[in-house]
């Protein structure tokens, strides 16, 4: 196999599927990157069985066939190459990449062992603008748990109802909620529930205008756009039913400036930890939100911010780290925090035209 590519092209391409390969496998070979040259196209591939991913790219192919090369050793020779054409000659035990005056010759792996590109057969597809789906994967997928024994949580259940795609994330300690109206109201309904990490791998790739779909099987999830192909397992139990702690009504609202909001929230957790956290003291009369921390041994911060506030007054504290990464998620200039009581959930809800809601659990106020 021979054939010649824009260095800046080839280290896009590995970079999007070293995501793929595999680390703590036993098998060497999914240490390694496929790299397959035919007709005028280059095509990547890297699995570690669980996750697959494969890339094409256009290239100057002068002898076809494939090869498979360590995938970090690999990354870290193109990585460091000038910025020249790279011209890789690859057989069954040795490849030799060549660039400007560099030259490396690095052990190949066997290809024959690599693992073919799943075959997949899919029940049903959606299609969303790709800022769309990156904008709504990154509200959301913050919130996943990273506690490997609830599975179902470190994933985001994603629906789509009449037109209504809703991704919806939980960690059981808050809970965020997107959503968008899709062009197309009689797309097949849509649920699945996506590791949140996978999730955000798709969304980091470099901006597009094309779409990215995704598409179901019978316990995978297909995810294509532009000239990227990843398969990936969907993680399969119940998703908590999550309808039943959004509130019907609130006795507070209070409306606040998000950046404000934010600055206060953060000069106010200099002083606070888990077991110090941030309260907010909603005053109807001043129409104020007073924000304040204090830790026994340390000190005590309070900021007053102006807000517009209805309904009654009320006292709620939050961890203050799950309020910076509901808030930072919010892309409107003012958002709406809604109480009920100091003991129950409270939700920041951003301003239209945006869809997203981001519910906090209360900690006991002292």
């Amino acid at each position: 196999m021979k054939f010649s590519i824009n260095r800046t092209e080839l280290q896009n391409a590995i970079s999007i599927v070293l995501k793929g390969v595999s680390t703590r496998s036993t098998l060497p070979v999914l240490s390694g990157i496929l790299l397959e040259a035919h007709g005028d196209k280059l095509t990547l591939q890297a699995t570690d069985l669980e996750l697959s991913i494969q890339y094409s790219v256009a290239a100057l192919v002068e002898e076809e066939g494939k090869a498979v090369v360590p995938g970090k050793l690999f990354s870290d020779i193109v990585k460091n190459l000038p910025d020249a054409a790279v011209h890789v000659d690859a057989g069954e035990d040795q490849a030799f990449i060549t660039c400007d005056t560099s030259s490396f010759s690095i052990k190949a792996l066997n290809s024959e062992d690599f693992p073919g590109f799943p075959a997949v057969d899919v029940t049903q597809r959606i299609e969303i603008p790709f800022a769309q789906f990156a904008a709504m994967v990154r509200r959301v997928a913050r919130v996943v748990s990273k506690d490997e024994s609830r599975a179902i949580l470190t994933g985001v259940l994603i629906t789509l109802e009449e037109g209504l795609l809703r991704m919806v994330a939980t960690d059981s300690y808050r809970l965020a909620i997107t959503e968008a109206v899709l062009g197309d109201a009689s797309a097949d309904p849509f649920q699945a529930v996506i590791a949140g990490s996978f999730l955000q791998e798709i969304a980091s790739l470099p901006k597009t205008e094309s779409p990215v779909t995704l598409a179901l099987a019978e316990n995978q999830i297909v995810v294509t756009c532009e000239d990227t192909v990843f398969i990936n397992r969907r993680i399969e139990g119940n998703f908590p039913n999550y309808k039943q702690l959004l509130p019907d009504a609130y006795t507070t609202r209070a409306t606040l400036e998000v950046d404000r909001l934010i600055a206060g929230v953060k000069r106010a957790s200099i002083l606070g930890s888990t077991a110090s956290p941030v309260r907010f003291d909603l005053n109807m009369a001043s129409q104020t939100a007073q924000i304040s921390a204090a830790s026994q041994d340390v000190g005590s911060a309070q900021e007053t911010l102006p807000c517009e506030i209805e309904g009654e007054d009320v006292e709620i504290a939050f961890n203050y780290a799950y309020v910076l990464d509901g808030l930072q998620s919010v892309t409107t200039e003012r958002v709406f925090l809604e109480v009920q009581s100091s003991l129950k959930p409270g939700i920041f809800r951003a301003e239209a035209p945006e869809n997203f809601l981001y519910l906090v659990m209360p900690v006991r106020l002292s």
